[in-house]
Parts: C-alpha cells; structure tokens; sequence
C-alpha cells in the first residue's frame, strides 16, 4: 500500500513548493476556490484524497492524525483504516513515507512539507494550481502548468480530470505564444463539476491543515456573539430600570 501511495503521489514532489523560489514563482490569474473549512463532508473527503495523493512525497507535520480524526468527526478506526497508510499510531504526527533522500534521488530536491501551504500561498492558488496542468511535449515529464510555468511534475489528478491540450493565443512581440485555455483530449473519470469539487476538497483539507483550530474558533465564536448580544440586551434592561424613576 505504502509503495503504492509513493508511486501515486510522487508527481506531487517536483512542482508543487519544491523549495522557496517555487513558493514565489508562479502567474497567472486565479479562480476562486470556494473552500468552507465548517464543512466536515468536504474535509473528511479532502482528507481521504490528500492521503492517496500527496501523502506519499508530502507530510504535514505540525498535524497529528488523532487531531484529524477529532476535528472531522472520525473515529480512530476509521482515520486508521483510511487516512494512515505508513502503519503508525494514532497520536503521530503526518509524516511521509519518502525520505528526504529518495525525493532528492527521484525529484533533486526533497519533497517539502505542506502544512502551511494554504497560509503561504492561498486557497485560491492551491485550487486554480491543480486545475492548471496541460500536455506539453516540450517539457520532460510531458506536462506544463499555466499558474507555475515549466512545472516539473505531471498532473497528479489527471485520470479524474482527463489530458488538457493547451489553446494557444496570438504570438507575443517576445516570440512567446501563451496559453489562453484548454481542450480535453481524453476525459477523465470525473466531469467539471466533480473535478471541481475534488479539487476544492483537497484545498479545503489543505486549508484546515494550515490551521486546524479555525474550525473550533468559528463554532466558538458563534457562541461568544450570542453570549454579547445577551449581555448587551441585559445592560440596556438593567439601565433602563435604574433610570426609570430619573426625570
């Protein structure tokens, strides 16, 4: 299962914020994501697609799977029957089974860790980055990427989303031809709208990773709102019967 998770999510490695120049590079405009980190449906299927996908190359390290399971609503048999492949208990932390040795063999740079990718670069990149993929023989893996131009890896999700072919636009003055849309030339086991919601799954898992408490501050805070406009209304109540008698 292991050997199968790393195979999977190896094309995960090589593009997606190999190093720190990766984190800034990058254009293009980006489509909005849509996430709701109060949904437990979407993280709990965010979940499940990030550890068949990028579990494999990618840990997130600051999350422990215990915390998963507690914030989704997962009990542990079933966060360690779906979620943990590498075999570990239930209080670790979400480590890969790739060492930093075999990325650098296979990719020249380690896999790095994505815990706080959706802090640093924003739902919105993660969800338009993973919609972006094209064919392109030019590049040696055969793939390219609009938002993050000469990508190194291959479309991670491309049996679900089928091989995009890219719609080149006008010839610039610079002799470049860019990307203005795409065709599919294959389509994948999903539609658009499924592709979408995958895609938007993952972030919003992503998102969570980046800041697993948000989910209990917002439920809190609905809470601490109520507590206020009670507490405020009791003010104007105990103010109006002190001045009652005042003229």
């Amino acid at each position: 299962m292991t050997n199968n998770l790393v195979s999977r999510a190896a094309v995960f490695a090589a593009g997606l914020l190999l190093s720190a120049s990766a984190f800034a590079a990058g254009g293009g405009s980006l489509q909005h994501a849509g996430t709701d980190v109060g949904d437990k449906a979407s993280l709990q299927r965010g979940a499940a697609l990030y550890m068949n996908y990028c579990a494999g190359c990618h840990s997130l390290k600051y999350v422990r799977y215990a915390r998963i399971g507690e914030d989704l609503g997962l009990s542990e048999e079933e966060v360690q029957g779906s979620l943990n492949f590498t075999g570990g208990k239930i209080g670790d932390h979400v480590i890969s089974p790739m060492s930093a040795e075999m990325g650098v063999a296979a990719f020249g740079k380690a896999p790095p860790d994505l815990s706080v990718i959706a802090r640093v670069r924003g739902s919105d990149w993660i969800f338009t980055y993973l919609k972006s993929f094209y064919l392109d023989e030019s590049r040696p893996v055969g793939w390219n990427n609009t938002l993050f131009a000469n990508a190194s890896m291959p479309n991670p999700l491309w049996e679900l989303q089928g091989l995009q072919q890219p719609v080149y636009g006008k010839r610039t003055a610079a002799g470049e031809m860019p990307v203005e849309g795409f065709t599919v030339s294959q389509p994948g086991t999903q539609d658009a709208a499924a592709f979408d919601q995958t895609v938007r799954d993952i972030t919003a898992f992503l998102e969570y990773a980046g800041e697993p408490a948000a989910t209990k501050r917002e439920g809190l805070g609905v809470w601490v709102i109520l507590f206020l406009a009670f507490f405020t209304m009791m003010a104007w109540l105990l103010k109006k019967e002190y001045w009652r008698d005042v003229h």
